[in-house]
């Protein structure tokens, strides 16, 4: 079930929470190639699948900032907002890669609201630190760790 804010307030009252897991997400090959156009990063352990197939990788692999790309649409399946006048993206630290995610898998998303403080315009605002681990379906280990920034206005 998707947790919707209705204010700044709410989400800062949250702070320390876990918000929750979103739905499986499938990573074809395609998406893959598509995100090496849009980059211009082509380099053969995402594109070339035979001589990925050969190397010690045994696939091609998703491009990391491909995974990271994905965390808006993956977070989607977990909390929203209504009622404010927005929420953006403010920034990332701490992002980590520590396992590759290959053409087929299933990635989700699994949020947890860290840490929250007065932000914006006469600290009507929050900024909320949202760690996201992003998991692959049967994977020991994440695709990506990381904590995203979210300021949240009135």
């Amino acid at each position: 079930m998707v947790h919707t804010f209705r204010s700044p307030g709410e989400f800062a009252q949250a702070a320390g929470r876990e918000l929750g897991t979103g739905p499986w997400f499938p990573l074809a090959q395609q998406r893959i190639d598509d995100f090496a156009d849009v980059t211009e990063d082509w380099q053969w352990i995402h594109v070339d699948a035979e001589r990925a197939a050969a190397s010690d990788l045994g696939s091609t692999i998703a491009h990391g900032y491909l995974t990271l790309s994905l965390v808006p649409r993956l977070s989607a399946g977990i909390f929203t907002f209504d009622g404010v006048g927005r929420a953006v993206n403010y920034g990332l630290e701490k992002v980590r890669f520590p396992a590759p995610v290959r053409p087929g898998d299933r990635i989700r998303a699994h949020a947890t609201l860290v840490e929250t403080r007065p932000a914006g315009p006469g600290g009507t605002g929050v900024l909320g630190r949202v760690r996201y681990t992003i998991e692959i379906d049967g994977g020991p280990r994440p695709a990506c760790v990381l904590d995203a920034l979210m300021l949240v206005l009135p």
